[in-house]
């Protein structure tokens, strides 16, 4: 039987309803097999197991046959296979537990695997975004954040701009079509922002609001 464990959700990705003037213009998430490579370095780590191995088949050749010697590097091929499932498998779980939404006024981010979280980033709070594409098609969109719009690495990893500690920087990782993505988010970035507001004034206490004008 089939379980959402996210069922409680009104909406896919996100923790409430929208409103009546807000629309999905996308909703997607990482690839599993990219975001492995990209957040948590499998490339790297699969590389460093395979120059081990031919280190051990350098040194025991020495004094063993060379048959013998490819036999003593098989154990760090296997460490090496094991540490590269391992990581495989996290990314896959997060993968399968983030849901990235692009709206007509926001960008949101359901992440994180045990401890779940929605971010909520309206067009307005987003300077500038990044984009960087793969031949694949596969790539990762960063937005840069204005404002006293202040996000926490740690809690926000891996979806983020590595190595943009102090001043993070949110991103959409590993998500297919990312050039198509990135499309969608400037129009909809330049219409919402484009809007006139129309301030709402009490004539008693001053502003009290904004709204769009329609």
């Amino acid at each position: 039987m089939h379980h959402d464990d996210f069922k409680f959700e009104p909406v896919r990705g996100l923790p409430e309803a929208l409103p009546a003037d807000e629309h999905i213009i996308w909703q997607g998430a990482p690839n599993a097999l990219r975001l492995a490579k990209d957040a948590w370095g499998l490339n790297w780590i699969i590389g460093y197991f395979v120059l081990l191995a031919l280190w051990r088949v350098g040194v025991s050749s020495t004094f063993v046959s060379l048959t013998e010697a490819m036999g003593h590097g098989i154990p760090f091929l296997l460490g090496g296979a094991l540490a590269g499932l391992i990581i495989y498998g996290i990314a896959y779980v997060q993968a399968r537990s983030t849901v990235y939404t692009l709206t007509n006024k926001r960008v949101a981010m359901r992440i994180g695997a045990a401890l779940t979280m929605t971010l909520n980033l309206p067009y307005t709070s987003i300077g500038n975004a990044d984009l960087g594409v793969r031949k694949s098609g596969l790539g990762t969109l960063t937005f840069e954040l204005i404002g006293d719009t202040r996000l926490s690495y740690l809690m926000t990893w891996p979806h983020v701009r590595p190595w943009y500690i102090s001043r993070t920087q949110p991103a959409f990782r590993s998500i297919p079509n990312a050039a198509h993505v990135a499309q969608l988010f400037t129009e909809a970035a330049e219409t919402r922002v484009s809007t006139p507001q129309v301030a709402r004034i009490d004539p008693n206490h001053g502003t009290s609001g904004a709204v769009a004008a329609e």
